[in-house]
């Protein structure tokens, strides 16, 4: 079911997740309440089987697509440690039917935040989308509050379209745009 996804940065691997040798290090992104608080599913992974089971499902769900699209780990190469996902999905309407839409999003163990990883590896995912899978645009969510991300999809040069309830089962969200420049 390995897809081979791999993209580099100077810092970060950005590769499929690997769910039954990665489950340790995904624990401290996604049984974290720090970090599940921002996302759709707010309950933390309990067990390192919930953990696989999560990023088996992340796998799978993705593999079904085969349209490039997927949630990925991103590695730190200086420690070999998986600090965070990264996704480029097609964007859920509020009833969770895909939409055209595509989102980018990022998900990181609070040891990691505040040192430009999330930005790093979205700038990557970013130029993948536009350049590999030929989009011309693409959108980010997230909820009001959630600061952190909002700064790093304005790093992005992502333009704020203001509060919507149309995505991610109708909560309300911040929503960002980013189209394809011309030197894309």
């Amino acid at each position: 079911m390995d897809t081979g996804f791999k993209l580099e940065t100077a810092r970060l691997t950005i590769r499929d997740w690997e769910p039954e040798t990665d489950a340790d290090q995904a624990s401290k992104i996604y049984g974290d309440s720090a970090v599940t608080q921002w996302l759709s599913d707010r309950h933390p992974a309990k067990t390192p089987a919930e953990v696989r089971d999560r990023l088996q499902h992340y796998c799978d769900r993705f593999y079904t697509h085969n349209n490039g699209t997927g949630v990925w780990a991103v590695v730190e190469k200086a420690t070999g440690q998986a600090i965070g996902s990264i996704l480029l999905v097609q964007l859920p309407d509020s009833q969770g039917d895909l939409t055209q839409n595509f989102e980018i999003g990022w998900h990181f163990c609070p040891a990691s935040w505040g040192q430009g990883f999330a930005t790093e590896a979205a700038r990557a995912i970013v130029n993948y989308g536009f350049e590999q899978l030929g989009l011309d645009i693409l959108y980010a969510v997230t909820l009001p509050d959630n600061h952190p991300s909002i700064k790093v999809m304005q790093r992005l040069g992502m333009t704020p379209l203001g509060i919507t309830q149309h995505y991610h089962g109708g909560t309300a969200l911040e929503l960002f745009k980013l189209e394809r420049s011309p030197q894309h």
